[in-house]
């Protein structure tokens, strides 16, 4: 789960590396990024499927494999296609992982154990995405740019030995089921979310009121409608909309996606500010969001004592209202504020989201028959994955109207002007070779300013979703 994590991020500090060694254009990098985010979104509502009627150990022996073998393959391309088509491979082999894995852990551990074991899960996936920069700046100071593909290979090698000295064997595969793969759902799903995610992904260039993001946005409502309208009528269906009778699993499951979507928040604009606001490098950036991290082992592992006492009605509205302070303390921040304000407000989040994220998790788990666990966690980690993505991209546009509203280039020629309105990054660097302070402590200011917007919307969502998790979560 760490490296499924880090590759969603890892590539980011070798985009311009990429550029340069392979010539690739911007269109290019985008769906380098991009690629692996889309495969990764799509598929793991038919792969939570397949792990249910196959067997969650060979599924994931088989993603694994193909992760590794895709960045083995990746660390010898030698054209932009090449590496696109690599990243999408990975992202396949990541969907394979991520649901199923989680599906397996009440296999692995005693119900006693479950809820420790997902905090670990959840850890390892939060620490992969500040993670992967730090990495992948390391790796490319040392290295050639193959070795953020190749850095996964030993990690998959060891995962795959792992498994098969410690993971249960699948039992026979049930070949009693008269009811055949639900492939036009799949045909449905997969293009729907395609269509939902591309849409998505090119927001941040071309604005919510573009062409290229209109028309694949609505293609994806009449798809995943469509895709609704099929789940109803199939005999064994990918999405089981039956689960959601459950208020243990559609409550939980909405719980920890408004949570995710905070935390994503937090993640999406907190690295940009120590690096390009504070002016700490890569390493420094990203032990500084460790805080979050501590936070989260230190509240699931006190959920596990408070959830029997109190129940899980009172600990998930308590840990997102926790979150939402933190987030909310976050946005007293300003550009020359200390660091020991933001790890403590990070570390209240941390200790909200955990406090969120595991009960409501474990809630999800309990709903679920043995017989569809593949099924019920392919949906959880679907709507967290895709509700993230969207997430990125609504406060992204948060972000950037903030930004660009408050900089002030009034003074600068039309190139300057252009690159300082780009990204605060953009603004430091022309102003370092303009030498213009006025214009870095605009940027600076700027930044905060659409960052405090992009953290009030967050505790925002996160405020209402403990209203929604104390009025609808089961008492027991």
């Amino acid at each position: 789960m760490l490296v499924v994590g880090l590759d969603g991020t890892v590539i980011n500090v070798a985009l311009p590396t990429l550029a340069r060694e392979l010539g690739t254009d911007n269109t290019q990098l985008l769906w380098i990024g991009g690629g692996y985010l889309l495969t990764f979104s799509v598929a793991m509502l038919p792969v939570g499927r397949l792990g249910d009627r196959l067997g969650h150990r060979r599924v994931l022996t088989a993603g694994v494999a193909l992760f590794g073998a895709a960045s083995l393959a990746g660390a010898f391309t030698g054209s932009a296609g090449a590496v696109i088509a690599v990243r999408a491979a990975m992202g396949l082999g990541a969907a394979m992982i991520m649901p199923v894995s989680m599906a397996l852990l009440p296999k692995v551990f005693p119900a006693e154990e479950v809820p420790r074991a997902i905090a670990v899960w959840t850890a390892a996936a939060a620490l992969g995405m500040p993670a992967g920069p730090v990495i992948g700046g390391w790796l490319l100071n040392h290295f050639w740019w193959g070795s953020v593909f190749l850095f996964n290979v030993p990690v998959a090698a060891a995962a795959l030995l792992a498994g098969a000295l410690l993971l249960p064997a699948d039992g026979p595969r049930d070949r009693t089921r008269s009811a055949p793969f639900d492939w036009p759902g799949t045909l449905l799903g997969t293009t729907g979310t395609t269509a939902l995610v591309y849409g998505t992904i090119l927001v941040p260039a071309d604005g919510w009121t573009s062409p290229t993001v209109l028309l694949p946005l609505a293609a994806a409502a009449l798809l995943l409608a469509g895709f609704l309208r099929q789940q109803r009528r199939a005999a064994e269906p990918l999405l089981d909309l039956g689960l959601f009778a459950d208020r243990r699993f559609s409550w939980g499951t909405l719980a920890a996606v408004l949570g995710n979507f905070t935390v994503m928040g937090i993640l999406f604009v907190v690295p940009q500010y120590l690096e390009a606001v504070q002016g700490y490098d890569a390493l420094g950036t990203g032990l500084r969001v460790l805080p979050l991290i501590g936070g989260l082992m230190l509240s699931a592992a006190l959920s596990e004592s408070l959830v029997p006492r109190v129940g899980a009605r009172a600990v998930v509205p308590a840990g997102l209202t926790l979150l939402a302070a933190g987030v909310l303390l976050g946005t007293r921040a300003a550009p020359d504020s200390g660091y020991g304000s933001t790890a403590l407000w990070l570390a209240v989040v941390g200790v909200g989201f955990g406090l969120t994220v595991v009960p409501a998790t474990s809630l999800v788990m309990a709903s679920l028959p043995e017989t569809r666990t593949g099924v019920g966690t392919s949906v959880l980690e679907t709507l967290q994955q895709v509700g993230g993505v969207l997430g990125v991209a609504a406060l992204g546009s948060l972000l950037s109207a903030g930004y660009l509203a408050r900089i002030d280039v009034t003074a600068l020629p039309a190139p300057a002007a252009t690159a300082a309105r780009d990204s605060v990054t953009g603004a430091t660097a022309v102003a370092a070779e303009l030498h213009d302070g006025a214009l870095l402590s605009s940027a600076h200011t700027a930044f905060v300013h659409g960052m405090s917007a992009v953290l009030t919307a967050s505790g925002a969502v996160a405020l209402l979703a403990a209203g929604l998790a104390a009025a609808f979560l089961p008492k027991k």
